[in-house]
C-alpha cells in the first residue's frame, strides 16, 4: 500500500489506476496460489512425505485446479486486457455461493474419507474419478481458450452499454458455443466434485451452477441481441451453451 506521501506526489488516474490495481496484494496473491499449487502436487505423489494421500491423491489435486484456475483468470486477462485488469481479476472475491459450494465440497470428502473410506478409496469408482479430471482439463481448456479468443471483448461482468470496441466474436472455439467461458465453468466445477467422488456436492454443484447460468444466460444476452441485432440472433440459431436444459429462443 502506498504511503500518502507517495499518494501526493501521483496524478489522480495513475493513483486510481493503483488502487484498483495494488501491487503488493497481486504478487502476494499470485505468490500465495503458486505455493499452495506447489504443495498440492507434491501432497498428491506417492512418498512417505504424503502418505496421508497415499490412497486418495484426488483432493491435493482438487486443491491444484482450483489454484490453478484463479491464477489463470489473472493471467489472461493481464495478458489480453492489459489496461482493463485488476487485483479482483483473480475472482477470489466471487459470489458467496461459490465459496459455500467448494466450502462444502471440501467438508464433505473430509467427512467421507473419514467415515466411509472404502468408498472414497474403492478402485471400482476410479473411472468416475478420471471423467472428472478430463471435465476439469476440459472446461478450463475451454474457459481459458475463450477468454484468449474473445481478448479485449471479455469480461467477468455483463456489460448493458455497448463500448466502442465491442465486436461480436463469431470464429475460434465462438463458433462452436456462445459462451465458452460459462460451458467451461459448469463442467470444469462438476468435474472437481466427480474427482473428489462427492455424490451431495455433486448435486448441489449441478443445481446451484444450473440456477445461475439459466438467469446469467438470459439476461446476457438480452442485451447482446439490443448491441448486435439481427446478426446475434443469427448467430445464436448456429452454436451451442453446451449447459443441460439451458436454452434461449
Amino acid at each position: 500500500m502506498s504511503s500518502p506521501s507517495v499518494k501526493r506526489n501521483i496524478d489522480p488516474k495513475t493513483l486510481t489506476t493503483l488502487q484498483l490495481n495494488p501491487l503488493p496484494e497481486i504478487s502476494a496473491t499470485a505468490y500465495i496460489l503458486g505455493i499452495v499449487s506447489g504443495i498440492s502436487i507434491i501432497l498428491s505423489l506417492p512418498s512417505n512425505f504424503s502418505s496421508l494421500f497415499d490412497n486418495f491423491p484426488f483432493l491435493p489435486i482438487y486443491i491444484f485446479f482450483i489454484s490453478i484456475f484463479h491464477f489463470l483468470e489473472y493471467f489472461i486477462t493481464a495478458s489480453y486486457q492489459p489496461l482493463r485488469v485488476e487485483a479482483s481479476s483473480f475472482v477470489l472475491n466471487n459470489t458467496i455461493g461459490y465459496h459455500i459450494a467448494h466450502g462444502f465440497a471440501l467438508i464433505e470428502c473430509i467427512l467421507e474419507l473419514y467415515f466411509l473410506p472404502n468408498f472414497k478409496k474403492n478402485s471400482n469408482y476410479l473411472p468416475i474419478k478420471l471423467f472428472g479430471l478430463f471435465l476439469i482439463i476440459l472446461g478450463q481448456s475451454v474457459r481459458t481458450l475463450g477468454m484468449i479468443t474473445a481478448g479485449g471483448n471479455f469480461s467477468h461482468l455483463i456489460k448493458n452499454v455497448k463500448e466502442d470496441d465491442h465486436i461480436l466474436i463469431k470464429h475460434g472455439i465462438y463458433s462452436i458455443f456462445r459462451h465458452p467461458s460459462y460451458f467451461g465453468f459448469f463442467w470444469w466445477a462438476i468435474g472437481t466434485q466427480l474427482l473428489l467422488l462427492n455424490p451431495l456436492a455433486s448435486i448441489l454443484f449441478a443445481f446451484m451452477l444450473y440456477s445461475f447460468f439459466s438467469s446469467r444466460i438470459h439476461f446476457e444476452e438480452r442485451y447482446l441481441i439490443k448491441f448486435f441485432g439481427d446478426d446475434y440472433i443469427n448467430y445464436r440459431h448456429n452454436t451451442y451453451i453446451g449447459i443441460p436444459f439451458i436454452k434461449t429462443k
